[in-house]
């Protein structure tokens, strides 16, 4: 079976796309119907086969719909063209969403390994194609559960007026806006208001209470209304709208795995078997034979590489950034005690995370073992265990080279200032994902920062300490900023007295270390004790240990933490 092919569906052309795994397992998969036959993901089709591959993006079906003039089925009513040698707008979209919604789609499921329910079922579109997909959203929520309007024309006449008049979006759906900050700039007609109709939509309807997490509005800072943008913004809008998706076949992998000793080694049969319609497969096998082919070589040693049972791992992007964080979980053994689990959000995850996992896995075992909790490590999108540069923005707050000394290597500071950003990320789009596959004991939620990544744990401490009741900050870079720590500590004492709630925090530092480093952690330790009526406060010097040795001793102590 080929996996993209070009179908007709009483006399709509369709172009149809069938992810990687298709051929392979016997599941079933999300669909996303596209406007303008489909060219936002055709365009754009390696890429995606590309994140598909390494695991970054979920897989999904793609439909992509014909269309015979889109100024007539793409428009809600009809309206006087923008320019008099034009004929007017025909308004016919209501027609064509219920020939979307009922017969193409009803073909699609009925033909293919689908998820008809509406949370499984997206409808995208760019400029015009947008405006329909929202129209679908607002027409069709019982078939379409996620939308995708990539620089929708929001100028056309009545739209703001119909918005405002309907309110929020209907129940669980979820909405991916972007456009770009050019888009009708260089326009004397209604199309001038491209860009900051899209603003006040994302705004009219977060203060309607849609709540962030189900809508999202991306800006492109130099996009204009044009294809390379919208195709740019695709993949984006798909792991947004799927994110759950994602979410969810990873979480039950992590379960398969804790239940089944075996899972890997049948998992990995199951992979092997053969699929007579699969000519990828049938490569695969015949490259067996061939002991000078690399990638094959490269693909063997792979399956070979340890991992933990019980792990797994997610990639998500930041709705104010588009960062990527790879996301790794260490998922408790056993059910939640009453309340949720404990748990343990560590920074640095490339570096940390393979400890801690371990770690909780082997001593909560009963029954003499510590109480399990969850471990989510927060890591970025590289083998590397330090990411120097992202470590720097997404850890810091903004300092000029001025208020920095000198690097030791003589180069430039990396970009820094993104820490709001980040805690931003964590609070409003980790945790609430995190919370929605896990029973979480919100009052034992710890933070854990090493180095740079302590700065950040006693910047949230200082700013927001009602993100976590714990904190753990070993090495911590007190010295950022000319000590900048001390001066948010002003703020940040008056904070916690208003929370009521009395914070735990654990410092740490390696005696080995640079004597500054040292001092600053001792200082930083005497500064807090005098404030112990809203800060319990403990401080370790490890002997014997440096910087980076130090974390292997902290482990122990710090689930212990977590637990108590």
């Amino acid at each position: 079976m080929n996996r993209y092919k070009q179908l007709a569906v009483e006399g709509r052309e369709l172009t149809l796309y069938l992810p990687p795994s298709y051929l392979e397992y016997d599941r079933s998969y999300p669909v996303a119907y596209v406007q303008d036959e489909g060219d936002m993901f055709t365009d754009c089709l390696n890429y995606l086969n590309h994140l598909f591959a390494t695991g970054r993006l979920e897989e999904v079906i793609l439909v992509g719909i014909s269309t015979t003039n889109r100024n007539r089925e793409y428009t809600p009513w009809p309206a006087e063209p923008l320019l008099e040698s034009n004929p007017p707008f025909g308004g016919e979209g209501r027609a064509y969403v219920d020939e979307v919604a009922d017969v193409i789609k009803a073909y699609i499921d009925h033909r293919y390994r689908t998820l008809p329910a509406p949370e499984h079922t997206a409808i995208m579109g760019g400029s015009f194609g947008g405006l329909i997909s929202m129209f679908a959203g607002y027409w069709r929520p019982d078939t379409f559960g996620r939308i995708g309007m990539l620089s929708a024309s929001l100028w056309y006449e009545g739209v703001m007026d119909y918005i405002r008049q309907q309110g929020k979006w209907p129940a669980e759906q979820r909405v991916y806006m972007s456009v770009g900050q050019l888009e009708g700039a260089y326009k004397q007609n209604a199309q001038k208001n491209m860009f900051v109709n899209n603003v006040e939509a994302h705004r009219f309807w977060l203060e309607q209470g849609v709540s962030p997490e189900r809508l999202q509005l991306a800006v492109d800072p130099d996009g204009t209304h044009d294809p390379i943008f919208m195709s740019r913004r695709f993949p984006d809008a798909l792991r947004w709208l799927f994110v759950g998706e994602a979410e969810e076949q990873a979480s039950a992998k992590g379960r398969a795995q804790h239940e089944d000793p075996d899972y890997q080694e049948k998992q990995e049969m199951h992979n092997n078997q053969d699929n007579q319609d699969n000519q990828d497969n049938q490569d695969n096998q015949d490259n067996q034979d061939n002991q000078d082919n690399q990638d094959n070589q490269d693909n063997q040693v792979k399956a070979t590489l340890f991992s933990v049972p019980g792990t797994l791992t997610w990639s998500m992007q930041s709705d104010v950034t588009g960062r990527e964080y790879r996301i790794f979980i260490a998922e408790p053994m056993g059910p939640p005690p009453e309340g949720g689990y404990p748990v343990l959000y560590s920074l640095d995850a490339n570096a940390t995370f393979g400890t801690l996992a371990e770690a909780i896995r082997l001593q909560s075992r009963t029954p003499r073992g510590i109480p399990s909790a969850l471990i989510v490590g927060i890591g970025f999108d590289s083998d590397s265990p330090i990411v120097s540069s992202e470590r720097f923005y997404n850890f810091t707050e903004y300092a000029d080279p001025a208020e920095l000394p000198v690097r030791p290597n003589g180069m430039d500071w990396p970009e820094t200032g993104g820490v709001e950003a980040f805690l931003t990320f964590i609070e409003q789009q980790l945790k609430p994902a995190v919370e929605r596959r896990y029973a979480v004991n919100r009052s034992k939620q710890a933070l854990f920062g090493h180095s740079l990544g302590g700065f950040f744990t006693l910047y949230t401490l200082f700013t927001r300490p009602d993100a976590f009741s714990r904190y753990i900050a070993a090495c911590p870079s007190v010295w950022w900023k000319n000590y900048a720590l001390y001066q948010r500590w002003e703020e940040g004492k008056n904070r916690l007295r208003q929370s009521g709630e009395r914070k735990s925090l654990r410092l740490y530092v390696g005696a080995e270390e640079k004597p500054s480093m040292v001092k600053d952690a001792r200082e930083l330790y005497a500064f807090l004790r005098g404030h112990e009526e809203v800060l319990e406060t403990t401080f370790d010097e490890i002997e014997g240990e440096g910087h980076v040795s130090v974390l292997p001793t902290l482990i122990s102590p710090l689930l212990r933490f977590v637990n108590a």
